[in-house]
This record gives C-alpha cells, sequence and structure tokens, in this order.
C-alpha cells in the first residue's frame, strides 16, 4: 500500500512538474511573439521641436496605426551636438524597448575627434529615413551669383571669405574641409550653436556665405539665395538650383537621419522594427506629410544603412587626418 502512494506520489509531481514546464514554454514563446509587449522609449538627442524631433513626430503617427497597442514614449537627452543622446541608446539594454534618432556623419564624427562614449560598432541599425543635402547660400543681393564666383573670390583674397557653420566635427564643418580640400581655398570659419542662430548671421550680415542643409533654408528663401548643393542631381524641394558637380567641384555632402537600437538586440525584435519602419516609409500620406514638413525623406534598409555609416567613417577619417585634427 505504501509503494502504490509513493508510486502515484511520484507520478502526480511528475505531471505537475511536467505542466509547469510547458506553461513555461508557452509563456516564453508567447512573450517572444509578442513583441512589443510594453511601450517603446524613443531617445532623441536634440531638442523638443527640431528637426530631429518634428521627423520622429511623424513617424510616430504612422507606428501608431501598425503597432497602436505599444506607443513610443519620448525621451529628449541633448547636450554635445547628440553625443549625449547617442551614448544613452548604446547603454540601452539590447531588449528592443529602446530606440534612438542618430544623425550622420554626426555620430561619425563625434568618436573620431571629440571622444565621444560611443562608437559606431554599438549600434544595430533600423533604417535610414532623411537624407538633407547641404548648400551653399547668399543673401539675396550678394554680389556671388555661382559657387565658382565663391570659390574664386576666395582665392583671391585668402582669410577673407567668412563661412558660417554650425559646430565643429560636424556635417557642416565636414563639408567646408571638403570644399577646401576640393578648391584649394582658405575661407575664415564662423561657428555657430544652432541653425538658427547661423540663418540670422547671414541675413544680418556677418557673413558672406553659409554651408546649411535643405531643411535649414527652406523658411527664409525669400531672403537668400541658394548657390549650389551638394546632391547627385537636382533637389525637389530647391528646383533650378544647380548641383556642386554641376559647377565642377565634386562634392555630395548631406546629413542623413536614421533610427538604431543597442548593438545586441534580439534579431526578431529587429527584423519587426524594420520590418515596420519600412512600411511606414512606403506609406504615400506619411511622404506627403514629410514633404510638408520640409523633410527630405529618402528610405534606406537597415542593413545598407550600416554599410553607408562605416564607409562615412573611412571618408571623414582621411578628411580630418589630412587637415590635422586627428592624429
Amino acid at each position: 500500500m505504501k509503494k502504490n502512494k509513493v508510486l502515484l506520489t511520484f507520478v502526480v509531481t511528475l505531471i505537475i512538474v511536467s505542466l509547469a514546464l510547458t506553461g513555461c514554454s508557452k509563456a516564453s514563446s508567447g512573450d517572444s511573439a509578442k513583441y512589443p509587449s510594453k511601450p517603446v522609449n524613443m531617445i532623441i538627442a536634440f531638442s523638443a521641436g527640431g528637426s530631429s524631433d518634428v521627423q520622429a513626430r511623424i513617424m510616430q503617427k504612422y507606428w501608431n496605426e501598425l503597432v497602436p497597442e505599444q506607443p513610443w514614449v519620448f525621451k529628449y537627452t541633448t547636450g554635445a551636438g547628440g553625443a549625449i543622446g547617442f551614448a544613452e541608446m548604446a547603454r540601452s539594454a539590447p531588449d528592443g524597448y529602446t530606440i534612438g534618432g542618430v544623425n550622420v556623419p554626426h555620430m561619425v564624427l563625434q568618436p573620431l575627434g571629440q571622444g565621444a562614449q560611443f562608437k559606431i560598432e554599438d549600434f544595430e541599425y533600423i533604417a535610414q529615413v532623411v537624407n538633407d543635402p547641404q548648400v551653399i547660400a547668399v543673401l539675396k543681393d550678394s554680389k556671388f551669383n555661382s559657387v565658382q564666383e565663391v570659390v574664386n573670390y576666395a582665392k583671391a583674397n585668402p582669410g577673407k571669405l567668412k563661412v558660417g557653420i554650425v559646430g565643429t566635427f560636424t556635417g557642416h564643418h565636414l563639408m567646408l574641409l571638403e570644399l577646401q580640400e576640393k578648391t584649394g581655398i582658405e575661407p575664415a570659419q564662423i561657428v555657430y550653436k544652432g541653425a538658427a542662430d547661423q540663418n540670422a548671421a547671414l541675413l544680418g550680415g556677418e557673413l558672406d556665405i553659409m554651408i546649411g542643409n535643405v531643411n535649414d533654408v527652406m523658411r527664409s528663401l525669400d531672403m537668400i539665395k541658394v548657390l549650389g548643393i551638394a546632391a547627385e542631381e537636382e533637389h525637389e524641394f530647391l528646383p533650378g538650383v544647380p548641383t556642386l558637380k554641376e559647377q565642377g567641384i565634386d562634392i555630395v555632402s548631406d546629413i542623413r537621419r536614421g533610427f538604431v537600437v543597442p548593438k545586441g538586440t534580439d534579431p526578431e525584435a529587429l527584423q519587426f522594427l524594420r520590418d515596420v519602419f519600412k512600411k511606414i516609409n512606403e506609406n504615400p500620406q506619411y511622404i506627403a506629410d514629410m514633404k510638408k514638413a520640409g523633410q527630405p525623406m529618402e528610405y534606406m534598409p537597415g542593413e545598407d544603412f550600416e554599410k553607408y555609416v562605416y564607409g562615412q567613417n573611412d571618408k571623414a577619417e582621411n578628411l580630418l587626418k589630412k587637415f590635422g585634427l586627428i592624429k
């Protein structure tokens, strides 16, 4: 009788353990299949209301349509030209619940020249969503009517051409270095904290020219003229403005924005994010909203975006070394 009780207890125990293990397996499988099962943090490394924030907010609208049960929770981690926010993204848990917006070449230049607390290897790349070409702009009544006229003046007057850029070790700075490399000019570099300050300086007559982005100049087209755009071809936002290549200067330079997650993020979560971002960027309504906001959209899938970033890293490193800005 005792043997039967012991055997019965053993069998019951086995059944309970088996059911528990099955339940755990199902729960684990269910949790994975349900990603995201909670709200997703969205780190923006620049101020609320800026171009990066505006773009992400447009995208949020369409994320909410595709993933209505789990919204984005915005967190603004600003400072050091985005480097503080980018570093926080890199340090976040690789669980798929922290996404971050990044800017290129900022995220390339900061580790190279400013000792930033992150590397481009610290991320998995979801997608590129914006390609904002850089331009050379002057006041409407400027004596300059082409980029070549600017170059000719700068060569004849070393150190006198006043060129406005936003920050050092930024996209603007990199384009100015490339312009110097390709033309041999030696201008006076005037550095501003932001595009608003830079635009105000140009309009106030403090500058001869400014290097900015398409998005930066769209609001002031009644007061400035754009002499050239550093893109492969004419841009729909600035019809009639010739490329630098068309003016004999082989420069393509832009600010690109995209999204990343920390290195080591679960592959299934990463693929989910890549798929959703692709769907958003293919939505005609999203495309129309981006154009209305003056956001020059250009989608690039995560794998290609990652290759682009690494290529820009090599280009920037070579240029900075040439001008003695890094060893």
